[in-house]
């Protein structure tokens, strides 16, 4: 495994795409650890990649996963809570919790996105807290998964959402009145 890791560590964008195809099934912890820090390449490609092996690998690599949402880097942190949504590991909630507080708006955004997909619903009350974020991104995130959980919002707070002029924005708060247990 000496050459992939090396491949990981320095190879060009073609190499470690290709290098990231073929080892969606390892079990190697170093080889892992190095995969997931490629969540953070300068190339967008190989981060998708490294996203998508991940995401296949049928190891137990969940403790890994959630041990990159402590990574000092924000794209490892937000993209490792992203692939663990999209793995269903729903051990990684409480973890995925803590990161709606990040300093990163980033990160703030796909800890929601990744709750909101692993419909988990004891972070309800803590995405609700997120749909006044002072980043636009990080509330649609909030309202998109207040929308995946059947979450509800207050007249009060969708006035206040509302003075974005966000198109999206407003797509999503119509979207969350209609689900909403009495249409709000």
């Amino acid at each position: 495994m000496g050459q992939e890791f090396e491949i990981l560590e320095s190879g060009t964008s073609e190499e470690k795409i290709k290098i990231l195809g073929i080892l969606e099934s390892t079990d190697d912890f170093k080889i892992l650890k190095k995969m997931i820090n490629c969540l953070d390449d300068s190339d967008i490609k190989v981060r998708g990649e490294a996203f998508s092996s991940l995401i296949l690998n049928k190891n137990k690599i969940e403790n890994l996963l959630i041990e990159s949402l402590n990574d000092p880097n924000k794209n490892t942190r937000g993209f490792g809570a992203l692939v663990l949504a999209n793995r269903n590991d729903t051990g990684a909630i409480s973890a995925i919790i803590d990161l709606v507080n990040d300093e990163s708006s980033l990160v703030r955004s796909c800890a929601l996105g990744a709750l909101g997909h692993l419909r988990a619903q004891e972070a309800k009350e803590t995405i609700h807290k997120c749909i006044l974020d002072s980043n636009l991104e990080v509330r649609k995130s909030a309202l998109q998964a207040l929308i995946n959980l059947d979450g509800e919002i207050s007249e009060q707070e969708i006035f206040e959402i509302s003075k974005d002029q966000d198109f999206e924005l407003e797509r999503l708060i119509m979207k969350l009145k209609k689900s909403g247990p009495e249409g709000i």
